[in-house]
């Protein structure tokens, strides 16, 4: 049916930062004809929608503007024939470009269409609309690679107003804004994937119970957009050069602390009443900064120096405790009026860094910056720079830092946790009552017993005005916890009078769940604290059971993990990103054929990365992204996760589909062959967080390797399509990729793969595993170089950079299993991921806790406790030990070869793309050479069973008859 809906908004900016608005209209349904009706909706940024008060969904899925997602609901059952119905939807503008969404403006699209053909509802200027006034937009960003961190104050807003009977009286009209084609939204794509679930999930026990003091005052300022005009419309990595400056005024002289809570950015240094602070002064550890200072009487300025090198967030957190002042609060220490207590002095310079095209580097050595903080001894002096200086707007200044106070802590008495608090996590209706304490704020402590990805809710009873600090994060042992560096994964929710409740709408990862209660004039109730678990929708049809306890442990933790990372894309992590990025998901995908047997949502992956061409004919590495970056090697994963689709389905007219834009990209990266026929690029050329020889600029060898690999599949594609020249082009250039390696990148001394040749033209003195790894997997290696790189896996040389993240292992993994390893993958499953289990992992970490890169820490185990890309062992636990695999596209033909490996039994299954499951059961006896196997399988499949070498026994095979 066409599109008769306008898109709408309200009055005022046109994509207005961090703007909740609501809408609703209220209309009669006829007594017949909308048994049947449907609802279109599509919003910019994303909507929850509404019918009767009752929520529907929520949505649009990630997509590039220029092919607007939009969402259809049957909706016939909600409505109330022959009388007045209200539809509503709250819409969050985000006004900023993410990893996953690109900068467009507000707007909300919805039709109702009836069964009938008849247009019931379209959204136009009759529709009314309000701000959300409960909901703060002036909220720190959760990261740089999401949205803002929330902050709303029921006392401002009616938490009813979706519902019928709600007085709008005092809403206004929408505005048009256009019909359905209108920019940025040029075009209409309904979903291509099923609506995520939303489960319910329970806290199974308050961990814990402390009485609490943090800083007296906080904020976060947004320094990036202050310092890098523009920057809200991009997610590019900037530099630039400048100050802020603001005055702290206390009533009285006191003794404080100044805290920095940042990841390691926008402090390059600072002065204290014109004094400049060594940076011997501050403790903490990293990426916390503090430093001790003395307060006087009245005003005290402080004076630091923002500039970064290269940042993503650009984010200034300060944080100020004094014990029991008068006063103590951020003055403007400008001259003229300010709508905010800060001062930006610069930017001096500033410029936009990309990692696979030319940028320039600011220029640091600029007298006019440099002496600033050297000269200016008090606010008085910062008039000689009024020329470079402008107040910082109210926008770009939190109110407070939710993340900070629940940080750091001036006191932290602990406390057992009385039984009657436990009732908060029972779904049963008898409250758990937090005690107050005067002086003090309290900290109840939840766990959910495992992370978990989706929406926070909760229903107390509290005095109005009573602060409830809401923090997230993934991972604690005894007194340690894992602060989330980066990732502002917070709620501040200010209390109304009595009972409420109050459901949020941001997806949030998480294990724990820190509530500060902060102003409380009385116990604070808690009546339910949930979650809603929403992901893509899968039956947990593979299964993976064995004689080895861990290997069942480890396997449940890659289950958990990689379903936690399917939202409306494969995601990087629930918690930290909530990316989509390319390389990672095809690693992600081959799991999730074990698990899950889905395939609609690689699909939607696959078709969703060309759209960066215009970013970058080499495409991007997350997408629909506003950062424009390029890691080489994921696009090579891109276009091989494009043949294993194939594959995996049978799916011959897709693979025609993927074809054109795998050569569209594949004829752009064969430009960057240089004189040797080496692939000589600049960019993000990434492969393993480790200390290998990696450089953003020369030939990189895994990227050489992976690339001759690429190529192989960009023939098999053309193959599949009709290409033969295509095809006898690609594999010609393979075969010149690989004898170039071979020629220029082999150190026949060391017997290996070196790692790079720099731009300089010096060759790499670094050996990786990683290297070898890629030159065996690929078959670049032939001969005795192959054999070679096949006794390296085996047994890996001390000298060489060992293995950094699991996402590596993966690779480690598949060339094992090419040559029979599958007795080291174990090994090396048990520990490494025996590792994580020990330190009580629920899910899979990001690394492993060998090298100090990526994270805030060098101590941390790892930065993300949940990483899809690690979910390795479920796979290659139902491949190599179940010894399920397919031998043809689509599965019609199957080989299933167990490889005990010691175990003594193991059962479970494996999907079959095309519905239904291979299961697979045995009992070895490695003495006796004996093994009992029985398998049930589609009658329509072949299979092929082969009994491990040197052991005899027993099959009993099911053939299952598929409905017609």
């Amino acid at each position: 049916m066409s599109w008769q809906a306008l898109w709408i908004w309200g009055d005022g900016e046109e994509s207005p930062r961090n703007e909740w608005r609501c809408f609703r209209k209220t209309f009669d349904v006829p007594a017949q004809g909308a048994e049947s009706a449907s609802l279109r909706i599509s919003a910019d940024s994303r909507y929850v929608l509404f019918v009767n008060g009752t929520q529907v969904g929520r949505g649009p899925v990630r997509s590039w503007p220029f092919e607007q997602s939009y969402d259809t609901y049957e909706v016939g059952h909600l409505l109330r024939a022959g009388e007045p119905n209200t539809i509503a939807a709250l819409v969050l503008h985000f006004g900023v470009s993410t990893f996953y969404y690109l900068r467009g403006r507000g707007g909300l699209l919805a039709q109702l269409d009836y069964g009938t053909g008849e247009v019931g509802l379209k959204t136009d200027a009759s529709w009314l609309t309000s701000i959300h006034n409960g909901q703060h937009p002036r909220s720190p960003r959760m990261s740089c690679q999401q949205a803002f961190a929330e902050y709303v104050d029921a006392r401002d807003w009616d938490g009813d107003w979706m519902n019928a009977d709600y007085d709008d009286s005092g809403w206004t009209g929408s505005v048009e804004l256009g019909e359905v084609g209108m920019a940025p939204w040029t075009s209409m794509k309904p979903r291509d994937i099923p609506m995520l679930t939303e489960e319910l999930i329970y806290p199974v026990r308050v961990e814990a119970l402390a009485k609490v003091s943090t800083f007296k005052l906080s904020t976060v300022i947004d320094v990036r957009s202050v310092m890098a005009p523009g920057s809200e419309e991009h997610s590019d990595i900037v530099q630039f050069t400048g100050y802020v400056a603001t005055t702290i005024r206390a009533g009285r002289a006191a003794r404080a602390t100044l805290g920095f809570l940042a990841w390691g950015e926008c402090l390059k240094r600072f002065s204290w009443n014109g004094e400049i602070v060594g940076s011997d002064r501050f403790y903490g550890i990293m990426p916390e900064r503090y430093v001790d200072v003395e307060l006087k009487e009245g005003d005290n300025l402080l004076l630091i120096d923002v500039s970064t090198e290269r940042v993503h967030h650009g984010k200034l957190n300060i944080g100020v405790y004094a014990d029991d002042p008068a006063e103590l609060s951020f003055v403007y220490p400008g001259t003229g009026e300010s709508e905010s207590a800060f001062l930006a002095v610069g930017p001096y310079d500033s410029a936009v860094n990309y990692d696979h095209k030319p940028s320039r580097e600011v220029n640091w050595e600029d007298e006019a910056y440099k002496s600033v903080l050297g000269d200016v001894k008090g606010a008085e002096d910062l008039g000689r720079y009024a020329a470079v200086s402008k107040p910082i707007p109210l926008k770009y200044v939190a109110e407070a830092d939710v993340f900070g106070l629940c940080v750091w802590r001036k006191d932290d008495v602990k406390l057992a946790v009385p039984a009657q608090l436990q009732n908060a996590v029972i779904p049963h209706g008898e409250a758990g009552v937090v005690p107050v304490f005067e002086g003090f704020d309290t900290e109840v402590l939840f766990d959910l017993g495992k992370e978990y990805s989706g929406y926070l809710s909760f229903e107390i009873e509290a005095e109005p005005g009573t602060v409830l600090d809401w923090y997230g994060f993934e991972y604690m042992a005894g007194e340690y916890r894992q602060q989330t560096y980066g990732l502002d994964n917070t709620v501040r929710y200010v209390t109304k009078a009595g009972r409420q409740s109050y459901s949020t709408p941001v997806r949030r990862g998480l294990r724990y769940l820190a509530l500060n209660v902060r102003g409380a004039s009385a116990p604070v109730k808690i009546y339910n604290v949930a979650f809603t678990q929403s992901n893509y929708p899968v039956a947990e049809v593979g299964r993976f059971e064995c004689s080895d306890p861990l290997l069942n442990d480890i396997w449940e933790i890659s289950r958990h993990t990689t379903k936690l990372c399917m939202e409306d894309t494969f995601v990087d992590c629930p918690a930290y990103e909530q990316t989509f990025w390319v390389g990672d998901s095809r690693n992600e995908a081959l799991v999730s054929n074990y698990l899950y047997g889905v395939q609609d949502i690689l699909k939607r992956c696959l078709r969703l990365v060309p759209g960066s061409k215009d970013q970058s004919p080499l495409y991007a590495d997350q997408v629909p992204s506003g950062w424009s970056s390029v890691i080489p090697n994921w696009t090579f994963f891109w276009a091989i996760a494009c043949k294993e689709y194939y594959e995996q389905t049978g799916d011959r007219a897709f693979a025609a589909e993927m074809y054109e834009h795998v050569r569209f990209t594949i004829e752009h990266y064969l430009q960057k062959i240089d004189e040797n026929g080496l692939f000589n690029v600049k960019g993000w050329n990434l492969l393993d967080w480790s200390p290998i020889d990696q450089p953003n600029e020369g030939v990189v060898t895994h990227q050489n390797l992976f690339l001759a690999q690429t190529l192989r599949v960009a023939a098999e594609m053309g193959e599949l399509s009709g290409d033969a020249d295509g095809a006898a082009r690609y594999r010609e250039a393979s075969d010149q990729l690989a004898a170039a390696i071979n020629e220029h990148l082999w150190n026949e001394e060391k017997q290996a793969y070196i790692d790079c040749i720099h731009a300089d033209g010096r060759r790499s003195s670094v050996l990786s595993m990683q290297t070898q790894v890629v030159a065996s997997l690929t078959g670049v290696a032939q001969g005795e170089r192959k054999r070679k790189m096949d006794a390296y896996l085996f047994s890996t040389p001390t000298n060489f950079v060992q293995i950094g993240s699991p996402f590596m292992s993966f690779f480690y993994y598949e060339a094992l299993a090419k040559v029979g390893g599958v007795s080291v993958i174990l090994d090396d499953i048990r520990k490494n991921y025996g590792n994580m289990i020990r330190h009580g992992a629920t899910t899979c970490w990001e690394q492993y806790p060998n090298f100090a890169e990526n994270r805030a820490n060098p101590d941390e185990l790892t930065r993300s406790h949940c990483h899809a890309w690690s979910s390795a062992p479920a796979y290659f636990l139902g491949r190599e030990t179940l010894g399920v695999r397919s031998l043809s596209a689509g599965w019609t033909e199957v080989e299933i070869a167990p490889v005990p490996c010691g175990l003594s039994w193991a059962r479970g299954s494996v999907p079959h793309p095309a519905g239904g499951r291979i299961d697979v059961s045995w009992t070895a006896d490695e003495a006796a050479g004996r093994m009992q196997l029985s398998v049930s399988y589609p009658v329509d499949v072949t299979v092929r069973i082969k009994l491990p070498e040197g052991f005899a026994g027993e099959v009993k095979e099911t053939k299952l008859e598929r409905l017609v």
